[in-house]
C-alpha cells in the first residue's frame, strides 16, 4: 500500500531524514519510534506529501506527487502532532470537515456524511460534546476530536503523529483500540509515530526504530524492543520486560 524509496529531507543543510526506504503492506500498522529529533515527524510529513523531500513515495501504486489534493485527501488521512483548530466551530462541524473530499464544491453534507461523523463522535466518547465550541475543549478532548475528523475521511491510509500525547493512560489505550478496531473493520493501513514504546509494541505489527534520520532497525516488536538497541539511543538504563507476551519498556533510575 505504501512504498518509500530513497526519501531524504534537509532543513537549511541539516539532514532530518536520510535515504529512508520502506514498504507498508495494506492493512498493516507500522509504528515509527525513536528519540526526539530522530526524524519521525519529518518522515510522516513526507508520506502525507506535506514536507518537501527527495526520493519517491507511492500510495496504492500511485506516486503522491501525481495526485490532486482531493485524490490525496481520499487516500491519506493525517493527524499532525500540533493541529490547529477554528475556535468558534462546533465539535460536530469540525468532524464534518473530514467529509470535505467527498462533497461537491456547491454541495453540502449529506445525511450519510452526518451519520458517519455521529458514529465516530460516539466511538470516541465525544457525542455529549457535539454542540460545544472547539475553544472550550481540553487538550485530551481536542486530540480525540482531530482523530475523529481524520477517521471521517475514510481514507485507506491513516498517518498519526503522536496521537495520544495529550491523553491520560487509560484514554491512550482507548483511542488506540478504536484505531485498531477501525483498521481491522476497514482494512486501514496505519503509520504512526509513538513515543510510548510499550504502547507501540502492543498495537503495531511492525516497528521502525529511527535515529539521526535513519531507520536503524525494523521488524516485529520483539525484534526491535531490545535493550541492546534502545539503550544507546535513549540513554540511561533501559529495561525490557516480557509481561505475559506484552513487552514493557522501562527507564530505570541509575543506582546511587
Amino acid at each position: 500500500m505504501i512504498t518509500a524509496a530513497g526519501v531524504s529531507v534537509r532543513y537549511d543543510g541539516s539532514v532530518a531524514v536520510d535515504d529512508v526506504s520502506l514498504e507498508v503492506p495494506g492493512g498493516e500498522w507500522l509504528a515509527i519510534v525513536g528519540p526526539n529529533g530522530a526524524g519521525k515527524t519529518s518522515l510522516l510529513g513526507c508520506l502525507a506529501h506535506l514536507v518537501r523531500h527527495e526520493g519517491q513515495i507511492s500510495i496504492g501504486g500511485r506516486a503522491v506527487g501525481d495526485m490532486s489534493r482531493r485524490d490525496l485527501a481520499r487516500a491519506v488521512a493525517y493527524v499532525p502532532q500540533r493541529p490547529t483548530f477554528p475556535p468558534d466551530m462546533s465539535v460536530a462541524d469540525y468532524v464534518l470537515l473530514g467529509r470535505t473530499p467527498y462533497i461537491g464544491y456547491l454541495s453540502s453534507e449529506s445525511a450519510a456524511d452526518k451519520s458517519i461523523c455521529a458514529d465516530l463522535l460516539d466511538r470516541l466518547r465525544l457525542a455529549p460534546l457535539a454542540h460545544r465550541r472547539v475553544a472550550t475543549m481540553s487538550g485530551g478532548e481536542l486530540q480525540r476530536l482531530v482523530l475523529a475528523r481524520a477517521l471521517a475521511q475514510q481514507a485507506p491510509v491513516l498517518l498519526l503523529d503522536e496521537p495520544t500525547s495529550a491523553l491520560d493512560l487509560g484514554r491512550r489505550v482507548d483511542a488506540l483500540e478504536i484505531v485498531d478496531e477501525l483498521r481491522r473493520e476497514r482494512g486501514l493501513t496505519v503509520v504512526s509515530a509513538i513515543h510510548d514504546l510499550t504502547l507501540a509494541g502492543q498495537f503495531a505489527d511492525v516497528l521502525a526504530l529511527m535515529s539521526a534520520g535513519c531507520i536503524v532497525a525494523i521488524g516485529a516488536p520483539k525484534e526491535v524492543l531490545r535493550e541492546e538497541l534502545l539503550t544507546p539511543l535513549f540513554g540511561g538504563a533501559v529495561e525490557v520486560i516480557d509481561h505475559d507476551g506484552d513487552l514493557v519498556v522501562l527507564s530505570r533510575r541509575p543506582l546511587r
